[in-house]
């Protein structure tokens, strides 16, 4: 199997995720992408994230209408940080070890990398596809990385979870950035009204 991971705090899940996804199954030819929601991400200690229960259900409300989508509470399930090794490692043992796994980022990510956990093993294993935008300078990536990845530009949609959350706090509206279903979970479980979450 040719299968996708997208991982990520999902905080909230917008189209800017949805399209990404979307564009690196068809160019790639996955025949899924798993959207994988980080229980407790390393790099992120924010007051403002979502406990894991809401950020997960309204990631399989985004992608429950593509057949070719589907959501996994892997790291959900493991105590401890959320490390993509980890997450790896364990979705090699469930769809055996023969599966092209495809570790789907972007570029802030990627070149964050060198402080990932066992990054270089985590090269092996899996092949990484990092969604660019217009404009972006690869010479920034390090050339031994480079040589291991794949880059695909991608729309430029400018939608991000942090400005989903600020526009709640101050009551604009988030219409048009997510799909319709993860604005009525936000505003029917009152979340991101302030800067910390329950």
């Amino acid at each position: 199997m040719r299968i996708g991971i997208l991982g990520g705090t999902f905080n909230p899940i917008h189209y800017g995720h949805l399209l990404v996804a979307a564009e690196v199954r068809e160019k790639f030819d996955l025949e899924k992408v798993l959207f994988v929601p980080s229980a407790s991400p390393p790099h992120k200690n924010h007051p403002d994230i979502a406990p894991p229960r809401h950020r997960y259900q309204m990631t399989v409300l985004a992608t429950r209408s593509n057949p070719f989508f589907s959501v996994s509470d892997l790291e959900l399930q493991r105590p401890g940080k959320s490390y993509s090794i980890e997450t790896v490692k364990e979705l090699l043992n469930i769809y055996g070890k023969d599966s092209g796994l495809y570790f789907i980022t972007g570029t802030d990510a990627i070149l964050e990398i060198f402080t990932w956990k066992d990054r270089e093993e985590l090269l092996k294993l899996c092949q990484f596809i990092v969604a660019t935008r217009p404009g972006f300078d690869a010479g920034k990536i390090e050339r031994t990385i480079l040589k291991r990845i794949h880059l695909l530009k991608t729309p430029g949609l400018d939608i991000s979870s942090t400005d989903i959350r600020s526009r709640i706090r101050e009551g604009r509206t988030i219409k048009y950035l997510l799909p319709e279903k993860v604005e009525e979970y936000i505003y029917e479980h009152g979340l991101y009204r302030t800067g910390k979450i329950r």
